[in-house]
């Protein structure tokens, strides 16, 4: 697997005094998906948990949504992206009967760490049919226990913790308790982490969950909720207004701008028992 963090020399201006020291920054490498050997996708991600962003993101794009549905993913051992590195190429095999991805899934171009969208063949097929409804998941949270969420995502940010360059999407339950964390330089591949983990794992759908995000809620990350059947998402930062319509049309609980005891209720607010 390639290296989370690198070290590179840095200048430090410091009250006009320089000095020269390493830094430790987060890796971006680019990682090709493939399904049944036809190319996918390729996307800038931090490399760890690669077979699940692969998977995830199968699941964002409807072409899986069960364990049983996915036979491996493997590294392409000897294929090359630029220099040779194997573990940038991951190749997924579906099961017999398996419908393989749409073409209008397949992007034009590759996706960049910060838009996962950029590039679909065709903008008609972002609104893809989910598999499960979030409309009637009993789920019933408080201000009090979303409140402590940011916090508790924060300090499973192991990585940030030593390059202060990393997204991260981690899953809690009903009780706030944390299912899975991951981080990753792009917000989407940090959600297709989880979601791809939670695949795996056999927990799909994912009701009476919330998915917490670093940064702003977009919405692809609102859509990626709920193709994983997930009834709430929270943000620390806004949310966009095409976010706002999707989850209010699918049934999904957004909040957005939470921290500490503050938070915006953008839509769904009647899963929060104030």
């Amino acid at each position: 697997m390639g290296r989370v963090t690198v070290r590179r020399p840095v200048v430090r201006l410091r009250e006009g005094v320089a000095s020269t020291r390493p830094d430790t920054l987060a890796a971006e490498e680019p990682m090709e998906i493939r399904v049944g050997g036809r190319s996918l996708a390729v996307t800038m991600r931090t490399p760890g948990d690669d077979f699940d962003l692969a998977i995830g993101f199968l699941v964002s794009e409807g072409v899986v949504r069960a364990a049983e549905e996915v036979v491996s993913a493997r590294y392409c051992a000897g294929a090359t992206v630029d220099d040779g590195n194997t573990y940038n190429l991951v190749d997924v095999a579906l099961a017999d009967g398996v419908a393989p991805p749409d073409p209008s899934v397949e992007r034009a171009f590759y996706t960049t760490s910060s838009c996962g969208v950029c590039g679909k063949a065709s903008l008609d097929a972002v609104r893809t049919a989910s598999s499960w409804s979030v409309t009637d998941d009993p789920l019933r949270l408080t201000p009090d226990l979303l409140a402590t969420l940011p916090d508790r995502l924060r300090a499973g940010q192991r990585v940030f913790e030593r390059t202060g360059g990393l997204h991260a999407a981690a899953l809690f339950d009903s009780a706030g308790e944390l299912l899975v964390l991951r981080e990753d330089v792009g917000r989407h591949n940090a959600v297709d982490k989880v979601v791809g983990h939670a695949l795996r794992e056999g927990w799909l759908p994912l009701r009476g969950t919330v998915l917490m995000v670093s940064g702003r809620a977009s919405f692809e990350l609102v859509q990626k909720a709920v193709m994983a059947g997930i009834p709430a998402m929270a943000a620390v930062s806004a949310p966009s207004s095409l976010a706002v319509d999707l989850a209010e049309e699918q049934g999904l609980t957004l909040v957005g701008f939470l921290r500490g005891g503050s938070m915006n209720l953008y839509a769904g607010a009647d899963r929060v028992v104030v």
